[in-house]
């Protein structure tokens, strides 16, 4: 009578092939998880924003360089790539910088004009002070650094770089 190679399995053998199994099946879950992860509605929003001010930035040919790498930041984005995510965060960071030095521009005095800003959209006409403009800005700022470092927004950024063209 032959044996199966099968049924000779020590005591000492079930626990390891359990454990392998259980570890191959969190595995398994894990990826599964992060490529499902949707991207959270706040970054679409946000993405959106960026891409609504670029195009308008390359129709009016306003920082066409600066517009460019924007678009092309907003592209890593939806692809999920790491490097998207460590660009819009450098991205917010220099925004922020940016933002932060406002108020001392403005307090140059007759180096920088300043006086009330007019804003038209179409039969609408909205005026504002310089100080008001650079609140929402600054505001925005806050918003962006709140919104880029959370962790639902860094785990949606699952892909890590792979330069293997056959996979």
């Amino acid at each position: 009578m032959a044996q199966d190679p099968t049924q000779n399995k020590t005591q000492a053998d079930e626990p390891t092939l359990a454990s392998a199994a259980t570890e191959q099946t969190a595995v398994a879950e894990q990826a599964g998880t992060a490529a499902k992860s949707p991207m959270p509605k706040r970054l679409i929003a946000l993405m959106l924003l960026y891409t609504l001010a670029s195009v308008s930035g390359l129709v009016a040919k306003q920082g066409v360089l600066f517009c460019l790498l924007t678009l092309l930041m907003v592209l890593a984005v939806f692809a999920r790539q790491k490097a998207g995510l460590w660009f819009l965060r450098g991205y917010t960071l220099v925004q922020l910088g940016m933002f932060s030095m406002l108020p001392f521009i403005l307090d140059q005095g007759e180096n920088v004009a300043t006086g009330p800003n007019t804003l038209k959209l179409g039969s609408l006409q909205i005026e504002a002070s310089d100080h008001t403009i650079f609140g929402v800005l600054i505001l925005f700022g806050a918003l962006q650094v709140l919104l880029v470092f959370t962790p639902k927004v860094g785990r949606f950024f699952t892909r890590d770089p792979n330069f293997n063209i056959m996979s």
